[in-house]
């Protein structure tokens, strides 16, 4: 087996694939290295860009949502652990090998996050609290603003200071998560009913389940080209629909109902004070417009996965029972 893989779904990156793939092997150490880029966009070609590193191969692939790809690139791994990488980031610190020997010396550990800033230098704060009616109702009332940022009374885990030493946390974002593959095997791969976002929430639950820990490692850092579009419309819909898919598959109906009315209010409060955003403003109604049917169940989301495994608020109708299973276990792991 080969210590780690690391796998890249693109869509749209072309641009970004020539640092990402670059400093990705700059920082490898001596690690037995397996890449593996899935490529979900047939308008654009990365061929050239690939063949400059003989341990990247591409795998073509229908776009079917971030999860759905990324669960391509393992099925076509067969490392001790796999690394899940986004195409717009660039390693500037440390080196896999120093995490994988690290994660080697901890076997507990499941899933690790490490350090992302933007490129203005700072802080992304990516390890975050599981959803949850309180949560959403904070990050609705914008709680995160207050100057005592240390409470973290929202999704995100606050503190700059923090992301500088080990914690343990519920989960962290998607842009870069190296996984063992025990945990993966464990707990499943993702579930490709969330076509974008959530979906690493979900994984993470699962894997923690499975008795795995999670935590945040600060001995790597990373460039992420994050937010580059700004605030879109269609991303926050999504990113609406693909809560809604979270708290139906995990939350009672109690805990769903008071859930949901906190993003609600989210959107409602967007809508409203949208005269406040300024240049944003036309955008922030255009998202409450869209997100708020919804997460009241009467919308439909931007982007779906395909319809024999979509969960769509109008039907009402998953494609297994919701006790917490991925829609596809992924048996098939080497």
């Amino acid at each position: 087996m080969h210590d780690l893989a690391v796998v890249i779904v693109s869509w749209g990156s072309a641009q970004w694939m020539p640092a990402c793939l670059r400093t990705l092997h700059e920082h490898a150490g001596e690690l037995d290295l397996e890449v593996i880029v899935v490529d979900n966009d047939p308008r654009t070609d990365i061929s050239d860009v690939v063949a400059e590193f003989p341990s990247t191969r591409i795998v073509a692939a229908e776009n079917r949502g971030f999860g759905a790809g990324n669960n391509v690139g393992v099925r076509e791994s067969d490392a001790r652990y796999v690394l899940f990488l986004n195409p717009d980031t660039e390693i500037r610190s440390g080196t896999l090998e120093d995490m994988i020997r690290r994660l080697d010396e901890r076997p507990a550990v499941g899933l690790v996050g490490i350090r992302q800033v933007l490129p203005s230098g700072e802080l992304i704060e990516t390890a975050r609290h599981f959803p949850s009616a309180l949560r959403a109702l904070a990050d609705a009332l914008r709680v995160e603003n207050l100057p005592i940022r240390e409470l973290s009374l929202g999704q995100r885990v606050l503190g700059r200071s923090k992301y500088d030493s080990e914690f343990q946390c519920d989960w962290t974002t998607g842009s870069f998560m190296i996984v063992r593959r025990e945990a993966l095997l464990a707990a499943g791969t993702f579930d490709e009913r969330f076509f974008l976002y959530s979906e690493e929430a979900d994984l993470s639950l699962r894997i923690r389940r499975a008795g795995w820990e999670i935590w945040h490692f600060p001995h790597m850092e990373i460039l992420h080209y994050a937010n580059k579009a700004g605030v879109d419309p269609q991303l926050e819909a999504q990113q609406a629909y693909s809560r809604w898919q979270y708290a139906r598959k995990h939350f009672s109906l109690p805990r769903r109902a008071a859930f949901l009315g906190a993003l609600a209010l989210r959107y409602g409060l967007r809508g409203a004070l949208a005269p406040l955003s300024g240049a944003n403003a036309e955008k922030w109604r255009e998202t409450a417009r869209l997100a708020l049917p919804i997460v009241l169940g009467r919308g439909e989301p931007p982007f779906a996965a395909p319809p024999e495994i979509a969960v769509t608020p109008s039907s009402g109708k998953a494609a297994d029972a919701e006790d917490g299973r991925p829609a596809r276990r992924f048996s098939r792991i080497r």
